[in-house]
């Protein structure tokens, strides 16, 4: 049942965890990916913005830790196992996550419904006449269609089914 009151769970991802970012956003989970952030610009960053910090890296996962930052320790080589270590990680910890809708895999913006008509000639010409509905982001233009990575974001939903979903107006 949507949860109207909450915000979606803000992350922060390390430098380690790009794809994972990238997946976390299209299934609603607003994340900030530094590529290049040093530990300390990290935990900075979570703390101030209310973000909870993923790695993979023990080191960095103590001193969050220590530094009373909220962090969670990633585990797994594919991103679904990471997801499901992220739901294991923030349960032990008694951290709620909450997800929004699906954001921009690349930036995180918020994306619109478009219609064939309103994509014509901005998507290859084959991805237009075989999709009737895209996405657009508001933030950077980029263009989504339920391709052949769609089955495996709805896997990935699958993991997250015990998550609750924001409603944001």
């Amino acid at each position: 049942m949507p949860n109207s009151s909450a915000r979606p769970t803000k992350f922060v991802a390390d430098a380690m965890l790009g794809s994972l970012a990238r997946k976390t956003r299209a299934l609603g989970f607003e994340t900030l990916y530094c590529a290049n952030g040093d530990d300390k610009g990290l935990m900075r960053v979570a703390k101030s913005e209310g973000r909870i910090i993923l790695t993979a890296d023990k080191t960095l996962f103590g001193r969050a830790s220590s530094g009373k930052v909220k962090v969670l320790l990633v585990s797994g080589r594919t991103d679904s196992r990471r997801l499901a270590s992220i739901l294991v990680a923030a349960k032990s910890s008694d951290i709620s996550l909450i997800r929004g809708g699906p954001l921009c895999s690349l930036c995180g913006g918020g994306l619109v419904k478009m219609k064939r008509a309103e994509v014509a000639g901005r998507v290859p010409h084959l991805v237009e006449s075989r999709h009737r509905l895209f996405l657009m982001c508001k933030a950077c233009g980029k263009y989504y269609w339920k391709g052949s990575h769609w089955k495996k974001l709805r896997w990935l939903e699958r993991i997250l089914a015990e998550v609750p979903v924001a409603t944001v107006s």
